[in-house]
């Protein structure tokens, strides 16, 4: 006989672990299902040859692109998910981006509620995510009160400078929120976070912020190492009746009164497609044919701004943004995205980074040049297209269609970053984009809306065909927005949990 739970949680990332942290209180009977396990607290978690180069920490899994050929996907599977490996920035999404946004590659989809509506769970994400900022620097920012715990982490001696610099030429640098105890994460050693994962020692991660103390409840079971493969219907066919998952080679099923899917947008949408059954051939939640569609990634580029007369001895140098063409460039008005530095970049990052035709270049001359450079991340909404998104072969590998948009945009918003670079004392630029097998921000493949006709969600992420399931990962966005969605997530997942509290009795 299957155990029952209340809720059943798959996935322990930004989403599962906020909305868990959020319902233990309810005294319901939840259950964790997490594929991954817990990371180990070993040096390398700390040693960027082993991070990047070596790919230490990614599963062996591959996927299928556009064209059939397979690529290793840059997804994590941990307690805490990918978020174990997240800059920790915390930006809200600017206000007008829940409203429509016309680009010249087509429109960013409103919200199915306002920023003001949706503020007060920015200020709650903010402060369980422990973030440091401040408010007035940025010209795009929404305002309002925030629940930021402190101030922001400092500048480095390097990177204020060149904070005054930017100042002295006319832009608009501001503090990154950040979701990190920097003095915790530097006395366990001198590394930047972004990329590196956390095991317990300053950057606040899912499993940080919200797993771990929910754990502490009794009313709480975790199973980790669990693959969820398939989520049963009802026979109605309107509601979700049971999780199946495999542990260490068994398969294992549990019945639940609510199913909470995090798996993370691929994932996620994946999993509905895979549970496809004689009633549903489409899948679940799926009678608007839209799990799946309308996979949004940012399109993002790396730059390295390089000066060989000036050293950069940042250790974590991600601290300040740029957003000054974020809703408008002159003359065009376009909507171009947001500019903001990387975590610092060591020899091995760029090697890892580089071509296999040049990664003969040894490391001394990559550390040479990443000792020189200032290290900028440049990033841009990606529009949702129906026809870009995750499907699943006959073999159950999922194939991954990304088809990208608004490049016309970024390319524009790169050029703007380049001038910054020159205008700040840094003549050489080296830049490259990200591609499909780095998740930058991947989202929105079973988005929420109000009309079910387009939509597998409505605006509390509850599936609008089988009531009993929510979606709380990046899938449920319906736009990219161009900023790091985390905060974005989190805050949607307590939303969601209010909601659960008021609909439903345990």
């Amino acid at each position: 006989m299957e155990q029952h739970y209340d809720i059943v949680i798959v996935g322990t990332g930004i989403g599962g672990a906020t909305v868990l942290s959020a319902l233990v209180d309810t005294g319901a009977s939840i259950l964790v299902l997490e594929r991954g396990e817990q990371l180990p607290d070993t040096a390398a978690a700390r040693d960027a040859q082993a991070v990047f180069v070596d790919q230490s920490f990614k599963s062996d899994e591959q996927w299928r692109d556009v064209n059939g050929k397979l690529f290793a996907p840059g997804n994590y599977y941990y307690l805490g998910g990918n978020s174990k490996f997240y800059g920790a920035v915390m930006l809200r999404y600017r206000e007008r981006d829940f409203s429509a946004l016309k680009f010249e590659g087509g429109v960013s989809p409103a919200w199915p509620f306002s920023y003001t509506e949706f503020a007060p769970f920015y200020r709650a994400a903010e402060t369980l995510y422990q973030v440091r900022g401040t408010v007035g620097e940025d010209s795009s920012d929404p305002g309002g009160e925030r629940g930021y715990i402190e101030g922001p982490v400092p500048d480095e001696p390097c990177i204020a400078r060149l904070r005054q610099k930017l100042l002295d030429k006319g832009y608009h640098p501001f503090s990154l929120p950040l979701a990190v105890d920097i003095e915790r994460w530097l006395a366990r050693s001198q590394t930047p976070w972004d990329g590196f994962p956390d095991t317990g020692t300053g950057k606040i991660d899912a499993q940080a912020a919200a797993l771990t103390p929910a754990l502490e409840h009794d009313n709480v079971t975790l199973i980790s190492g669990a693959k969820v493969s398939r989520l049963q219907v009802s026979e109605c066919g309107k509601r979700i009746k049971s999780v199946e998952f495999e542990k260490a080679g068994q398969q294992l099923s549990v019945s639940a009164t609510l199913v909470i899917l995090s798996a993370g947008a691929i994932n996620s949408a994946a999993l509905l497609l895979a549970s496809k059954c004689a009633r549903f051939p489409k899948g679940l939640s799926n009678s608007s044919d839209q799990v799946g569609r309308n996979f949004m990634n940012h399109n993002c580029s790396a730059l390295l701004a390089i000066n060989p007369f000036r050293r950069n001895r940042a250790v974590y140098q991600k601290t300040i943004a740029v957003n000054d063409y974020y809703f408008g460039d002159e003359p065009s008005g376009e909507p171009l995205g947001n500019i903001q530095l990387l975590g610092k970049l060591n020899g091995s990052i760029l090697k890892a980074g580089l071509p296999a035709k040049f990664r003969w270049l040894p490391t001394f001359v990559l550390n040479w040049l990443a000792n020189h450079s200032v290290d900028w991340y440049v990033m841009s909404e990606d529009l949702p297209n129906p026809e870009s998104r995750v499907s699943l072969d006959d073999d159950g590998c999922i194939r991954l269609s990304w088809q990208r948009s608004n490049m016309s945009a970024h390319n524009k918003l790169l050029s703007r970053a380049k001038k910054m670079a020159r205008a700040t004392g840094y003549p050489f630029l080296l830049s490259k984009p990200f591609d499909s097998s780095v998740p930058s921000h991947q989202c929105g493949t079973v988005r929420m809306g109000i009309d079910p006709a387009l939509a597998p969600l409505d605006s509390y992420c509850r599936s609008y065909d089988q009531r009993n399931l929510f979606v709380v990962d990046a899938s449920f966005l319906p736009n990219s927005a161009a900023v790091n969605p985390a905060l974005t997530i989190a805050a949607q997942a307590l939303r969601v949990a209010e909601h659960i509290k008021t609909t439903e009795t345990f």
